[in-house]
């Protein structure tokens, strides 16, 4: 495996650079993207809001303490999701096997394409390709595997590119900040540094069975990661990649309460899966099979979401588009998919963070003591 060469693309500040797109007044600018009130949360900055300390997921009410003279916008998840699939088209028509990992990033594996093409050149390329289509600032690492890719993505920022090749992994990693490895949250860096661990490379000197009594099983995976070692493969992205559920009954119905009140619950019931596997999704399918086995199905396009209102509303509203025939009705559906990795984004444009911490609150509920803990009155038949 360690042969492998990966890519990985990263849109630099993405919502800001859409902005800009659109508004291009806002170029060299202060920018903050998020809810509007105080409550409200920082989705993404420019980097010249970045000097002032400001950073995503920070209150609203702090960005403005730092920043008071930054231009601040509400977001737009349409807009975000539209370019975010520009660049996945542009990706699929050049790349052997690809994943989208998040609305602003991907993996690319190029293993063996040196034989008959350079990979740097090749990727390099492909950037050149996105900026000139897309207008959109890009950033790549490349290197064997997608943790140092990614780390090398991160150095290489704003707008740029870096190529670590295999007999400089370490040498790259090493003088880093342990913050640098992805997984590295702020409770991980906070127990490593009272280790007096602050590099990558005094990371990757601890002992294994050191580091995993301190950190558990994750100790392992970022000691690997330290000391440039990671396996993940790129898992290729697909539309077809989907989460669905349905439901064929005993006796066919046209009972239009009880089939809203089911395709609810089936809802609900994917989108607490959608959210506990951190993917959100961009589009929604509903199917129906009437009674004389005629089958139907109906999709919807939509801004990246995991939120169930979100997600009922436009179920509810194509089983509507979809039921004309008044027939009985045999089997009901609904599938998730163009599916992407993120948490739920859109909370940080809203200016109701309840919200967000209300489906926190139910998932953790569910997680504890089943599924079922908590459902909408409506969905319990």
């Amino acid at each position: 495996m360690s042969n492998r060469t990966i890519i990985h693309l990263d849109l630099d500040t993405f919502f800001v650079s859409v902005e800009r797109l659109i508004n291009s007044a806002l170029i060299g600018k202060p920018i903050i993207i998020g809810g509007m009130s105080d409550r409200g949360v920082v989705s993404s900055c420019s980097y010249e809001a970045r000097q002032f300390g400001v950073h995503s997921a920070m209150p609203m009410r702090m960005a403005k303490q730092l920043c008071g003279d930054a231009i601040y916008i509400r977001g737009d998840m349409e807009e975000y999701s539209k370019q975010s699939k520009l660049v996945t088209d542009i990706i699929s028509e050049s790349a052997p096997v690809y994943e989208k990992a998040s609305i602003d990033e991907h993996y690319i594996d190029l293993t063996g394409m040196d034989r008959f093409f350079g990979s740097l050149k090749w990727s390099h390329e492909l950037r050149e390709r996105i900026i000139k289509n897309t207008g959109l600032p890009i950033s790549f690492g490349l290197s064997t595997n997608k943790t140092v890719s990614k780390i090398a993505t991160g150095e290489a920022k704003p707008n740029g590119e870096l190529f670590v090749p295999q007999e400089n992994v370490k040498p790259f990693l090493f003088p880093l900040s342990i913050r640098k490895i992805p997984m590295i949250g702020k409770q991980s860096y906070r127990l490593l540094r009272s280790m007096g661990v602050s590099t990558i490379k005094t990371l990757s000197m601890i002992p294994p069975e050191m580091i995993v009594q301190v950190m558990g099983k994750n100790g392992i995976v970022a000691w690997k990661k330290a000391n440039g070692i990671d396996n993940t493969p790129v898992v290729q992205y697909s539309e077809r990649k989907s989460i669905s559920t349905e439901r064929t009954f005993d006796k066919d119905t046209t009972d239009m309460t009880r089939l809203r009140n089911i395709l609810v619950s089936m809802v609900e019931k994917i989108a607490f899966e959608l959210r506990n596997k951190q993917k959100l999704t961009g589009c929604v399918t509903v199917k129906i099979r009437y009674s004389n086995f005629d089958t139907h199905t109906l999709q919807k396009h939509l801004p990246y979401t995991s939120f169930d209102h979100v997600l009922m509303q436009t179920a509810l509203e194509l089983f509507e588009r979809l039921y004309t025939r008044r027939m009985l009705i045999r089997l009901i559906g609904v599938r998730f998919s163009h599916m992407v990795g993120g948490s739920q984004q859109l909370d940080l444009f809203d200016d109701k963070p309840e919200m967000a911490n209300l489906y926190q609150a139910m998932d953790n509920i569910r997680l504890r003591y089943g599924k079922k803990a908590v459902r909408r009155a409506v969905g319990v038949s």
